[in-house]
């Protein structure tokens, strides 16, 4: 018998949560930043910050981290929308550059700005639906 038999007998525990939670619902909840348990508490305290817990349901969000996957996201997204744009606006009108440069440049700010918090919602959403980054029961 090898060393490893004995595991092939055991259960695997990965922490998974013990109930299937609404992946979709809890992703667009995090997008309009509320708290992808109950909907109605705040997710983020101010811009970016990720608050403790809710304040409604009690759930906690200290654990979840989204790291640079929101930024990583913002700029994809601001790059593939914006980036045919600019090519079709120069081949079509042909503004002058500083122009082109003054427009794309405030759309690609405010398109990021407004991004940017709405994708870490949603990425706190899908984490929490999954049971990821916490430890225990969440409910």
């Amino acid at each position: 018998m090898t060393e490893h038999a004995h595991l092939a007998d055991t259960p695997a525990d990965f922490s998974a949560p013990s109930t299937e939670r609404p992946r979709w619902q809890a992703m667009l909840r995090g997008w309009r930043g509320k708290c992808p348990n109950c909907g109605s508490g705040p997710l983020l305290n101010g811009y970016l910050k990720v608050n403790h817990d809710c304040a409604v349901c009690r759930q906690e969000f200290h654990h979840h981290r989204a790291d640079d996957g929101p930024a990583y996201l913002t700029i994809l997204i601001v790059g593939h929308l914006l980036a045919p744009l600019l090519h079709i606006v120069f081949v079509t009108w042909r503004p002058e550059p500083l122009t082109l440069f003054s427009i794309f440049a405030v759309g690609c700010v405010g398109l990021s700005l407004y991004l940017l918090p709405r994708l870490k919602g949603a990425m706190i959403g899908f984490q929490w639906a999954k049971g990821m980054g916490g430890f225990g029961d969440d409910t």
